[in-house]
């Protein structure tokens, strides 16, 4: 089981990612949890997660939530802005999928 967090501004406009991101691992088989933050959230919820993935829009936090996921060997990168913009869940889970592996 692959655990994988989002964070956005406000914890919502990431939610369609999610279900997209959920239904192509469905249908690749792999087993994921997946679920999106407000920025306020990320440090706590961290804990749980084994990659950080940052809405384009928050691209300015990375060094903050890098410094905390580096501590417990999270990967941490900012989700492609044309992959965001366009929903497009299984170009986000490919590269998610591929930093927990590295």
């Amino acid at each position: 089981m692959k655990n994988i967090l989002l964070a956005c501004s406000a914890g919502m406009s990431t939610s369609l990612l999610v279900a997209k991101m959920e239904e192509k691992a469905t249908e690749k088989g792999v087993e994921v949890t997946i679920w999106a933050v407000a920025q306020d959230k990320v440090v706590k919820e961290i804990e749980k997660a084994d990659v950080l993935l940052i809405g384009p829009q928050m691209r300015f936090m990375k060094n903050k939530y890098t410094a905390v996921a580096d501590e417990r060997g999270i990967p941490v990168d900012v989700i492609d802005p044309i992959a965001y913009g366009r929903v497009d869940g299984e170009a986000v889970l490919d590269k998610a999928l591929a930093l927990i592996k590295n």
